[in-house]
């Protein structure tokens, strides 16, 4: 299920946390640092990662800069690559693990690179439009 939705302002180090999201097919979500009128590159309309991961790392609820923080676990996140599911009515395609930027580090703490790679969520293609709500569930197609 889908506990958490951040915007992120092109601008904006911080994300806002909002209850629903636009979400266009090959675009990413409307308001976000990542959506892209011109078509998003592959995998990157949308990042998801797991809440337990987000608290165990010490991060706040936001922190991650992933788009959506669920309580999907890793494994069940990265079970998706490669294959199509649901967000709510929004279809998705997983692409890859996303991995931790040394940006993330810049903004948060020392190590945290180190404590999320291979931990920090999942990369996703957007296929349908729709809308993206917290309390959706994430399901495979």
């Amino acid at each position: 299920m889908v506990e958490r939705i951040d915007i992120r302002a092109p601008e904006a180090l911080a994300g806002r946390p909002v209850e629903q999201v636009e979400a266009v097919a090959g675009k990413g979500l409307v308001g976000d640092r990542h959506f892209h009128a011109g078509g998003a590159p592959p995998g990157f309309a949308l990042t998801i990662i797991d809440a337990a991961v987000v608290a165990e790392v010490g991060l706040q609820p936001g922190e991650s800069r992933r788009q959506l923080t669920t309580d999907a676990t890793a494994d069940e996140l990265y079970a998706l690559i490669g294959k199509p599911f649901r967000v709510g009515e929004v279809e998705c395609f997983g692409v890859m693990i996303c991995e931790p930027c040394l940006h993330l580090q810049e903004v948060t703490r020392p190590g945290i690179l180190k404590a999320l790679v291979h931990r920090a969520g999942i990369h996703a293609d957007i296929l349908t439009d729709g809308t993206i709500a917290v309390g959706d569930e994430i399901m495979s197609a």
